[in-house]
């Protein structure tokens, strides 16, 4: 029997997991209207690249194992930085976060096709009810973006990298305060060459500053570190379905402290999520995997 203390530590990470990342939508929305997004990116990156050496002095370890640091650059890489770079540009380009967080939905669905072989048929419909829950709680997002093809393009690689990153992550079996530090490096050293030919002049206002340090420090650093947890502990699918739930968080965020009007709309969609996510976690996993 699992140990009711265990399963409410596990419970309670996932829960401020889903907490913190749903609030990064609204501190990025605030940040980007002060800076432009590269110079975000890399004070982001930098901060938390500081925040995460210091915790790796403290325990004297903060490198991943010798032999692994090639594919923990590479995990890093994918994850973190180009995802990241091709989420800004998908922005740029037009896309809105509702469309993103829409096309990045199709994750758990791509996730579960490459990884489980033999897969309980309720299962690939929760993701796709949830999926459908997702489309109508950003439902004014998406019909009021105008797509372009570099945009479609950046979302796509987005959702490419994410999936792919997990993966790879999913593999390494290092504790996530050892792999995360050389990953920021690594995306550091990515977003160089596109500070080159993007703006990166900001003003160091309170109205970029705190935005600025919540992403580095509580996004970047805590969620980053919980979501390395939950990857390494539970199944895939199940732990990047947990993304549904993150437009549905900013959406209440949105209206409790920005007073913003949540559509009956939202309301629906919030509800088909939370049963999307019933029935995959309902189910039991395959075990027979790629």
């Amino acid at each position: 029997m699992t140990n009711p203390s265990v399963a409410w530590a596990a419970h309670a990470s996932t829960a401020l997991f889903v907490l913190l990342w749903g609030s990064g939508a609204i501190f990025t929305k605030w940040g980007l209207e002060h800076a432009p997004a590269f110079a975000f990116l890399l004070l982001r990156f930098s901060l938390a690249l500081l925040c995460l050496a210091l915790i790796g002095i403290y325990r004297r370890r903060w490198l991943p194992q010798p032999g692994s640091r090639i594919y923990v650059v590479a995990t890093g890489l994918l994850m973190v930085g180009a995802y990241s770079i091709c989420y800004f540009l998908a922005m740029a380009q037009g896309i809105t976060p509702g469309v993103l967080a829409t096309v990045l939905g199709i994750q758990p669905i791509l996730t579960l096709m490459l990884l489980e072989r033999r897969f309980a048929p309720a299962r690939m419909a929760g993701l796709c009810v949830a999926l459908l829950g997702l489309v109508l709680v950003v439902y004014q997002s998406v019909v009021l973006v105008r797509f372009s093809l570099a945009g479609v393009g950046f979302a796509l690689g987005a959702l490419g990298c994410m999936t792919v990153g997990a993966i790879m992550q999913k593999r390494i079996r290092q504790a996530p305060a050892e792999v995360l530090p050389l990953q920021y490096l690594a995306s550091l050293v990515l977003c160089l060459p596109f500070a080159a030919v993007q703006p990166v002049a900001f003003a160091p206002a309170w109205e970029f500053l705190i935005p600025l340090l919540w992403l580095a420090l509580v996004i970047s650093v805590v969620a980053q570190l919980l979501l390395y947890r939950l990857i390494q502990a539970g199944n895939l699918v199940n732990v990047t379905s947990l993304f549904y739930l993150v437009p549905a968080v900013t959406a209440l965020m949105d209206y409790l402290f920005l007073g913003n009007a949540l559509p009956m709309l939202s309301l629906a969609g919030m509800a088909l999520i939370l049963l999307g996510l019933a029935l995959v976690f309902r189910q039991p996993v395959a075990t027979s995997q790629r």
